[in-house]
Order: C-alpha cells, then sequence, then structure tokens
C-alpha cells in the first residue's frame, strides 16, 4: 500500500532566537497556493517594515513538488536555504517560514547566520502543531432518484462526507477519497451501472 498521508502545520506559530544582538523571529504559516505565500510575506514586510531582512522558504503540494527558498539580499544560501532545510527535516509541506532579522550591529560570518536561520526556523516548527493529513481525490457522482440508497450505502460504507448535494431529477454530490481507497470508491459506483463518476 502506497503512503497516501502528509504532514502539515495545523495554524501559525513562532519562534526566536538571538545571536550578538542579532533577533531572528521566525513565523511558520499553513499555506496553500502562492496567494497565500505572498499575503502572508506582505503583511510581515508591513509589520517589520524597519528589518534588514525577510528570508523565508516554503515547500507546496502532498508530493512536495513546488518550493522555493530566498535570502533576501543575506550571503548566498545563509537565510533561505537552512530554512527550507528544517521545513524538509520535519517532513513538512503546505508550510511557509519567514525569518525575520534585526542587524545587531556584530557580523555573524556565513555560518553564524545559516545557523542563526536554521535555528529560528526549528523554533518555530517545534511551537507548531503539527497534523497529518491524507492525499485525497474529488469525486462528483451523478445518478438519477432511483440510484440514490445504492450510492448512498456506498458513500457511508467507506465513511465519506457527502458535500454540495443536489437531489432534483438529476441527483450529484461531492466525495473526497483517500487516494488509498479512491479506486476501490470508483469500482464500486460504477458497478452499479447508471450512475456516472468523474475525477474534479
Amino acid at each position: 500500500m502506497f503512503d497516501d498521508t502528509y504532514k502539515t502545520i495545523k495554524e501559525a506559530s513562532q519562534g526566536l532566537y538571538k545571536e550578538k544582538g542579532s533577533k531572528f523571529l521566525a513565523f511558520a504559516f499553513p499555506v496553500r497556493n502562492t496567494d497565500d505565500i505572498k499575503s502572508h510575506l506582505e503583511q510581515l514586510r508591513k509589520d517589520y517594515f524597519d528589518a534588514r531582512h525577510h528570508c523565508y522558504a516554503y515547500i507546496l503540494g502532498p508530493n512536495k513538488e513546488a518550493w522555493r527558498a530566498n535570502d533576501d539580499g543575506e550571503p548566498s544560501g545563509t537565510g533561505g536555504r537552512p530554512i527550507y532545510g528544517q521545513l524538509l527535516s520535519a517532513e513538512l509541506t503546505d508550510t511557509m517560514i519567514v525569518v525575520v532579522r534585526y542587524f545587531g550591529g556584530i557580523l555573524l560570518g556565513a555560518s553564524g547566520l545559516a545557523n542563526a536561520y536554521k535555528t529560528a526556523a526549528r523554533d518555530a516548527i517545534d511551537h507548531a502543531e503539527i497534523i497529518e493529513k491524507t492525499i485525497d481525490v474529488h469525486y462528483r457522482l451523478h445518478f438519477e432518484y432511483a440510484a440514490m440508497n445504492d450510492v448512498m450505502r456506498i458513500v457511508k460504507d467507506f465513511g465519506l462526507v457527502p458535500r454540495n448535494q443536489d437531489f432534483n431529477l438529476d441527483c450529484r454530490l461531492d466525495v473526497e477519497v483517500r487516494q488509498s481507497l479512491s479506486v476501490r470508491f470508483y469500482d464500486a459506483i460504477v458497478n452499479l451501472r447508471g450512475p456516472r463518476i468523474e475525477v474534479v
């Protein structure tokens, strides 16, 4: 059986690291798309407009297919990459961490900087509630009223919650089925002969 779960954080959390007068404020957010990312970044740049750097990294998608690490003016690889590394080591996706730096007047050097961004990001993760979600397939079912009992029995057997139900002459409803059960569910509906099923 292939793995159809992934880890993310339940809600926003914060972390902090201080080194030689510099302060690194870390903010972790659950995100679903690049619009979420843009919005959190814009808000933090407004709230902490006087900070020297806003380095960040994010990973999106159940298979971690989209990611980015940004140093925001810090020496290459010292800001975004260490933050990204912490997301990877915690096995998180659909998560973004921004670390806001206030410079304390003493240079930390490349390894000191990388360590500071890494530790601040780790602190934000440690303060977050990590949750496991399933990768789901979203199906839409179309069927005649006469098939209602059979369809609803299968939906109930699989423990699904019907959404967007419309029970007029032609009935329609949406369900989300975890990926590992999706083929079995699809076959069960198709075997009823009448109903149509499509992936949304």
